[in-house]
């Protein structure tokens, strides 16, 4: 029977010893130190090593292995850190038991013995056992080390089952790999696997010195190359025939050919001086030619044909957009000054030729045999100038509004109407100069800036130039964008922009720029003073069903594989999907739930035999599950301390709820529902005024005393502004004096103390969005009135507006049972003369 055997545990990180390797260990850990200790203290200072399943500071039975090998304890020296050992393998062990005594753990082992083969002399076994051995020395002999050491240690063991622990311990193996030769007790399948790594790094070693061949080779390769190029330099230069005579000629005649400025032609001149003088494979060579290549491509001269017909650019227009009238207005307006500005220049004389006498000076004309001029009263001398001058003058658009409203595509639609080439930039992100004037050519890989690049793409010098999200420039340490962009966008500098890479100056005073931003007061007030800004507003909801009839669903029913006789959608589709599957002020969602539906619809197309479906309402909620968006409607009931208010953002107008309640309290104003500060000072103003107010308002003194609670629902959604101002002293007032708000009325407008309502903006969204949530009464400051030309005629017709300029005719029409007569509110049947007037607390 097997001995078994008390031994202390010797963790190992990252080793596994194999019986019959002599190993070198580091310990010093503290539970290592004490099991050592206690194998010295032993008379044959015997250890159980064994490897760690991961390599963690931490020691524990679970995080060991439970088979290792039994190992004698060598030489030994300690030092400060720690104790350095050796350990020689004796033979394999499986721990049955480990447990922690006096600080180490110890445990209880049973020897293991290999497994032999069967039959020993098996001839496939044998040749096993040979070929390892002729491997292992091939593998010795290709790591470097000498043929006589390599068969020594070898031939220092004949025992199979030890030779394949031999090879093992000098493999370059994982510890998973390395424990689990450990763990074979079967000699011939622990030879096969050793036999296999050996085979394999002898596979890696043969790889690395086949690549370290080629790239000998591909070294000499590249000095044969140099030598042979300096030869080559040698013959040109004794034939007389060292240009490249093909590229460098085809080159210069294009830079020849150009009608370039005196400065730009002096500096293509001078470089092309040193393009021929340097040898075609220095570095300075290849940036020398990249340079007069970027500017034999520049449009120096090239125009594109302008067409300036008003009505043709407005078909245009119209045909590419929906709605948008006053843009298209102002875009109309631009055209027409310069069809206006073409028409007088061409009416302007033309300048004298450069062969006139040198007496004779620009812009003057030649007198006659008599000493007469010609024409004088006719032709004033500096019209000529005035005209060039304004067309510097020529303003640059910024087209400022929400995404998705048309600002990039109504750009690229000018370009369409007046016959240019059209180019877009995005400057979203960009943080460097570098970006728009370019890197100067001592950089490697410099390049010229975006301005320069796209009138390259252009081909003209003259084309509409898209400046995308400016508004979104970044700032760095390498520059700042928008600081390069005044001299681009400035009419009086632009026709001499010098880009850093050409170091020449470009004339872009006849390149259109057209900017586009989400954020105006993201753009720096310098560079926005160099704009004209035209502002795009939101779609309201009749010109989105608009818009997708006549350009979103043909587009996505072509998209998605379809025609109109297989699909085509109803309007109350279309409203369906406006109003409760989409909350945008473009239509960029919308079109993509259009597309949603189109690929639903596709896809019940192909697997049934339906020949054409009409998509309603109800189909839409079916195709797209539940509605993602539950707009506000109107409340059922009068309610006291319930006012309705209306909001505004870019993505439309919808109405809010206010409600005030009272309670027991010490007199105090509570508010809640995520408001701003300027909310809550309007909510203290209208607290204010209900104070200083209360006998004229019907309001006990008592209720000052209670506590007044006002709330805003939708609490998650942060909210601010100053145009819920009667809203809230609506609420107040009814929560106070017990008086019902109606229901059919929303309101809207600034409040002060003194009573006063001020105007407030987006009143047409605020209107459209009352109307959409079923209220026709509204009230709006009287300052506003010239707000309401903006309404549809449709909604104008639908909607009740009342005008009002202070708080005493709001709460007249939002309470019930209240009149307001000279400047006095009566409840009731109230006679006024027994009534405290408004009026009295504040002059008007």
């Amino acid at each position: 029977m097997t001995e078994i055997l008390t031994l202390p545990i010797l963790p190992l990180r990252d080793v596994v010893l194999f019986p019959g390797v002599t190993s070198p260990i580091g310990a010093g850990r503290s539970m290592t130190l004490k099991a050592i200790e206690a194998a010295l203290a032993s008379p044959d200072k015997l250890v159980l090593a064994v490897a760690q399943k991961e390599n963690i500071e931490a020691v524990s039975a679970d995080g060991l292995h439970t088979v290792g090998t039994i190992a004698r304890i060598g030489q030994l020296q300690r030092g400060m850190s720690g104790m350095q050992l050796l350990l020689h393998g004796e033979r394999r062990g499986m721990a049955l038991q480990m447990t922690e005594e006096d600080g180490h753990l110890v445990a209880k082992v049973r020897p293991m013995e290999d497994l032999p083969p069967v039959n020993p002399d098996d001839a496939s076994f044998v040749a096993l056992h040979r070929e390892l051995r002729a491997r292992a020395a091939e593998l010795g002999q290709k790591s470097g080390l000498p043929e006589e050491v390599v068969q020594q240690v070898l031939n220092g063991v004949e025992e199979p089952g030890r030779f394949g622990d031999l090879v093992a311990g000098y493999l370059d193996l994982s510890t998973a790999e390395r424990q689990g030769l450990l763990e074979a007790l079967a000699v011939d399948e622990r030879l096969r696997r050793v036999l296999v790594h050996v085979q394999r790094q002898v596979a890696v070693l043969d790889a690395q010195e086949e690549i370290k061949s080629q790239v000998q080779e591909e070294l000499g390769d590249r000095q044969r190359e140099i030598y042979l190029r300096e030869q080559l330099k040698t013959i040109r230069r004794e034939l007389g025939d060292e240009d490249d005579a093909g590229e460098l000629e085809d080159l210069e005649a294009r830079l020849q050919e150009l009608d370039l400025p005196e400065q730009a032609r002096k500096e293509v001149d001078r470089e092309l001086g040193r393009l021929r003088r340097t040898g075609r494979e220095s570095m300075e060579s290849q940036v020398i030619r990249t340079f007069l290549e970027h500017v034999a491509e520049l449009p120096w001269n090239e125009r594109s044909g302008e067409r300036l017909a008003l009505p043709e650019a407005a078909a245009i227009l119209d045909a590419d957009h929906y709605a948008l009238g006053d843009v298209k207005d102002r875009v109309l307006e631009f055209l027409a000054v310069r069809a206006m500005r073409a028409r007088r220049d061409a009416s302007l004389p033309v300048p004298p030729s450069s062969d006139a006498p040198a007496s004779q000076k620009a812009g003057e004309v030649p007198a006659n045999a008599d000493g007469v001029v010609p024409g004088a009263a006719e032709v004033p001398p500096p019209a000529v100038d005035d005209a060039e001058e304004a067309r510097k003058r020529s303003p640059i658009l910024l087209f400022v509004g929400p995404p998705g409203v048309g600002k990039t595509s109504v750009a690229k639609s000018i370009a369409r109407a007046m016959g240019r080439k059209y180019v877009r930039v995005s400057l979203g992100g960009a943080r460097d100069e570098a970006d728009i004037r370019g890197h100067r050519r001592t950089y490697v890989g410099a390049m010229p800036g975006r301005i320069i690049q796209g009138l390259k793409q252009a081909g003209t010098r003259n084309p509409v130039f898209l400046l995308d999200e400016i508004d979104k420039l970044g700032v760095s340490f390498q520059g700042d964008p928008a600081s390069a962009l005044l001299e681009v966008l400035d009419p009086a500098q632009n026709d001499s922009f010098t880009d850093h890479y050409l170091g020449l100056p470009f004339d872009l005073s006849e390149v259109m720029f057209i900017a586009t931003a989400n954020f105006i007061q993201n753009i720096p007030a310098p560079l926005l003073d160099r704009m004209e800004v035209v502002e795009f507003s939101g779609y309201i909801e009749a010109e989105k069903v608009a818009i997708a009839e006549r350009y979103l669903v043909p587009r996505q029913v072509v998209d998605n594989g379809l025609n109109d006789e297989l699909l085509t959608f109803t309007g109350p589709a279309l409203l369906e999907l406006v109003q409760r599957y989409t909350r945008e002020s473009g239509v960029r969602q919308l079109e993509r739930e259009i597309g949603r539906v189109a690929r639903k619809v596709a896809r019940r197309l192909a697997d049934s035999e339906d020949e054409k479906v009409s998509v309603t309402a109800p189909m839409v909620r079916e195709l797209l599950g539940r509605p993602k968006l539950h707009p506000e409607e109107k409340s059922g009931v009068d309610q006291v301390g319930l006012a309705t208010g209306m909001y505004y953002t870019p993505m439309g107008g919808d109405i809010m709820f206010v409600e005030a309640s009272t309670m027991r309290g010490k007199g105090e104003l509570v508010l809640t529902g995520q408001l701003g500060d300027v909310m809550k000072e309007s909510a203290r103003a209208a607290w204010t005024y209900a104070r200083a107010h209360a006998a004229a308002l019907h309001i006990g003194e008592d209720m000052f005393n209670h506590d007044v609670h006002i709330h805003v629902p939708a609490g998650a959604i942060p909210k601010d502004g100053p145009s819920a101002g009667i809203t809230m002293s609506t609420a107040l007032v009814s929560s106070l004096s017990g008086r019902e708000v109606r229901h059919d009325i929303a309101m809207t407008g600034e409040v002060t103390l003194r009573g006063r309502v001020l105007p407030i903006g987006g009143v047409k969204e605020k209107l459209l969005g009352a109307l959409r949530a079923g209220i026709t009464r509204v009230i709006v400051p009287k300052q506003n009135e010239s707000d309401l030309d903006d309404l549809p005629a449709e909604a104008r017709k639908r909607l009740e507006i009342h005008l009002v300029e202070e708080l005493g005719e709001v709460l007249a029409l939002a309470l019930r049972d209240v009149r307001y007569t000279e400047g006095k509110l009566l409840f009731g049947d109230e006679n006024p003369r027994d009534v405290v007037p408004l009026s009295r607390h504040f002059p008007h």
